[in-house]
């Protein structure tokens, strides 16, 4: 069997087993140990002694320290109380416009996650916060759960985000460069579901406003999220201005959020136990996932996959457009049936080497590599709001018990189309991503 033949069959291979709902981690290091023993002729001993190299040289990355403090951050916030006062203060200032509170509903995602990085948990926080309010002013359940489980997909867009960090590791790439890069992606995000959001209210009707706060109000409600929007400040501006490493940034973060949470009083023993145990679960995961990924990518650089089909593509004649519009699509696909970490675990040691050998409006490697870290983070993204497996569908419409999954599948989608405008926007116009990088 030859090493390109091979290569394509241990990913069809993880591709069942990820179908048949294998952990991502442990398909991985199947398909890359089998890579290995087949070259190798059965003889495990390279094997292991690969997997003894990965294992050390992978965990021991002072990089990867800014994972489980990022981790930690979201679930101090996420037990701590924090996004009902975020909703608050979006609800004090909107709430009162027509479709205010589902307004209201997006933009106090994007205020969690920017404190959180995590999208699943944005969506589930913000269910327990917005999904109540939603429905007691009349929205129908099927915007309802839709509006969450779209605004949730902003945890991981507005740094920091905990996948963005993993396309970081996996690259070389800079952490602080792609947090700033992502801020003005989503900023669109943001603007875009609000204007789904509002014409989805004024197309169905029968939604509630709710009164308008007055000064004083608003006052107080921004005085109650100040803290939170300090904690994004000191984490984005002092990694991006260099005052500290992404790892330091984290740990003050981290640290702010809990006494934050303390002081609110949504943290006390039994929410402390759980964030901590939350946050060794998630890590501990992470970093099979990783291992796996680096077991597989190894396995696969061994069988000539990803240099063959670099050659391959380069020599078909195919423009570097088309290239690329077909790995996002790709992505869309796949987003189908797969969780966003493994998307990006399994696909980024194949596509990027692709995409850094073909010539995109001529921008540098530097560019490139910070241009498609965002693309693939927004294709990501989507996958978290598509049928069949879209995970925020999943998340919501639990959390709502009187909504039934095609419902919320079915009124998410002009989120979706606005997700797909802004891809193209930013397919074509790089500089949206690279503009804040050029100041």
């Amino acid at each position: 069997m030859s090493g390109l033949t091979l290569g394509l069959s241990a990913l069809g291979v993880l591709l069942i087993l990820l179908m048949l709902r294998i952990h991502v981690g442990v398909t991985m290091l199947v398909g890359g140990a089998v890579c290995f023993l087949v070259l190798n002729q059965g003889d495990t001993s390279a094997l292991l002694y690969t997997l003894n190299n990965l294992a050390y040289s992978r965990l021991s990355n002072y990089d990867l320290a800014v994972i489980p403090l990022f981790v930690l951050m979201g679930q101090f916030a996420t037990h701590g109380g924090l996004s009902r006062a975020i909703f608050a203060c979006a609800s004090a200032f909107v709430g009162h416009l027509r479709g205010g509170l589902g307004m209201s509903a997006i933009g106090a995602c994007a205020g969690f996650g920017a404190i959180c990085g995590s999208s699943l948990a944005t969506s589930a926080t913000m269910s327990q916060v917005a999904l109540p309010e939603l429905r007691r002013h009349n929205y129908s359940g099927r915007l309802a759960t839709a509006t969450v489980a779209a605004g949730g997909t902003l945890g991981i867009l507005i740094p920091p985000s905990v996948p963005l960090i993993i396309y970081a590791v996996l690259t070389q790439e800079s952490i602080a460069k792609l947090f700033v890069a992502a801020v003005l992606p989503g900023v669109l995000a943001v603007v875009g579901y609000l204007l789904v959001s509002r014409i989805m209210v004024a197309r169905e009707g029968g939604a509630e406003n709710i009164p308008r706060a007055s000064r004083a109000e608003r006052v107080m409600a921004l005085l109650r999220v100040l803290p939170v929007v300090g904690v994004f400040l000191v984490v984005i501006v002092g990694i991006y201005g260099g005052w500290s490493n992404p790892t330091e940034a984290a740990s003050i973060g981290a640290a702010a959020c809990g006494i934050l949470a303390y002081m609110q009083g949504g943290l006390r023993w039994q929410g402390l136990r759980a964030c901590l145990l939350g946050t060794a679960e998630t890590t501990a995961m992470i970093f099979l996932v990783l291992l796996g990924a680096d077991l597989l990518t190894t396995g696969l650089a061994l069988t000539q996959l990803p240099a063959e089909l670099a050659d391959w593509v380069k020599g078909s004649g195919l423009s570097p457009m088309l290239v690329l519009v077909a790995i996002l699509v790709l992505y869309i696909l796949l987003g189908c049936v797969m969780d966003s970490l493994a998307m990006i675990l399994l696909t980024i040691p194949i596509f990027y080497p692709l995409i850094m050998g073909l010539d995109y409006f001529g921008m540098t490697e530097a560019q490139k590599s910070i241009w498609f870290g965002i693309l693939a983070l927004m294709v990501v993204e989507l996958g978290l709001i598509t049928p069949p497996l879209g995970m925020n569908l999943f998340i919501v419409q639990r959390a709502a018990g009187d909504v039934s999954y095609q419902e919320t599948a079915r009124g998410v989608w002009p989120f979706i189309a606005s997700d797909l405008v802004r891809i193209a926007l930013l397919v074509m116009f790089p500089g949206i991503s690279l503009y804040l990088l050029g100041l």
